[in-house]
């Protein structure tokens, strides 16, 4: 008689052995160095900074302490905008894009529209590492991706797709999709509709001998259409870094670091000369002048229809963020804590 199957065990093995391919790929931990290591990340990255740092506390290389970092979020199911549990495309599949950059060789790697692998940053070291190539996308990233043993999972989770089903009946009423009764309609639902889930996590992370690695990972925008690509896997634009300056990333509306280069621009602001914060916010004022030029991205009052943040660490060891509207958050290591930050924003609404 065939065993049926357990859905939490599939779930938990599953995770378990996708967990396990983060090693393929990874550097060997070397002996530490006398630097204060330090991590920042997004506001949703608290767990993924005090993992980088115990790592890099251990000699790990600072990429891999990056990827262990963020693999935790790409992990969680109560993270709607990262990795299982992501809101899907307008299909209802999910889509993951990621990219990393490596200090010490300079090298960087990225998937975009990954379907069914948890940890595409882990796949986008291997583009790195285990390839002449910077991109891979769609089907060849996920064939590359089997082919290293990553094991594929349904990333759809049951909240995820009741989020998607009530966002598929309700949008158009002259649709032939009929929404349920009101009665039956969550609260939590109809609070999705009100908004559109932009989140990622990125994670930066100084070693103790002063190497950089970076990490950024996304479901991208709830909704989207099948094959969009965001910011997140694109080098210079989600995220950047130069072993030699600094290291940046963003979350938030990617479209806008696409056409802006934007973590490129927040590292080269600090090859100038000019702190984190500083180089942060000249990013910031360069996007709120240039978008507006375009009506679909600008409000009545002149201003972005969008929000960016950036999460920005020097090669010192000095490390800021920052937003365009107020609300965003950063996590960070200094060495010795870690916390969430409020971001400083360019404008007060």
């Amino acid at each position: 008689m065939r065993r049926p199957i357990n859905r939490r065990y599939f779930i938990g093995t599953t995770a378990a052995a996708s967990l396990a391919t983060l090693a393929v790929g990874a550097s060997e931990p070397r002996p530490t160095g006398d630097r204060r290591p330090v991590a920042v990340a997004s506001g949703n990255g608290l767990r993924a900074v005090e993992k980088a740092v115990e790592l890099a506390r251990l000699g790990y290389d600072p990429l891999d302490a990056a990827i262990e970092g963020v693999a935790i979020v790409e992990a969680d199911p109560k993270d709607d905008s990262v990795g299982y549990g992501g809101l899907p495309n307008e299909d209802g599949v999910v889509e993951l894009d990621a990219a990393v950059m490596h200090g010490p060789t300079h090298g960087g790697g990225s998937v975009a529209s990954l379907r069914n692998i948890m940890h595409p940053a882990a796949v986008a070291r291997l583009v790195m590492n285990r390839t002449r190539h910077c991109l891979l996308v769609g089907e060849g990233a996920l064939r590359f991706a089997r082919a290293h043993g990553f094991p594929e999972v349904d990333l759809l989770t049951d909240h995820a797709r009741k989020v998607w089903l009530h966002w598929k009946e309700t949008r158009d009423p002259s649709d032939d999709w009929l929404p349920p009764p009101k009665e039956e309609v969550a609260a939590y639902l109809d609070d999705y509709m009100k908004r559109r889930v932009t989140g990622t996590i990125h994670c930066s992370v100084l070693d103790t001998h002063g190497d950089l690695g970076c990490a950024t990972t996304t479901s991208g925008l709830s909704w989207k259409i099948p094959g969009r690509v965001g910011d997140s896997p694109i080098l210079g634009a989600g995220l950047y870094l130069d072993n030699e300056v600094g290291s940046a990333g963003s979350t938030g509306v990617g479209e806008a670091n696409l056409l802006h280069c934007s973590s490129y621009l927040v590292v080269e602001n600090m090859r100038r000369g000019l702190a984190p914060k500083d180089a942060v916010m000249e990013a910031l004022k360069r996007i709120a002048q240039s978008s507006i030029r375009d009506p679909k991205r600008r409000r009545p009052d002149g201003k972005t229809t969008f929000n960016v943040s950036f999460y920005a660490v020097s090669k010192s060891g000095e490390f800021a963020g920052g937003c365009i509207y107020p609300g965003g958050k950063m996590a960070v290591h200094d060495g010795d804590s870690a916390r969430v930050v409020q971001l400083d924003p360019l404008f007060d609404s």
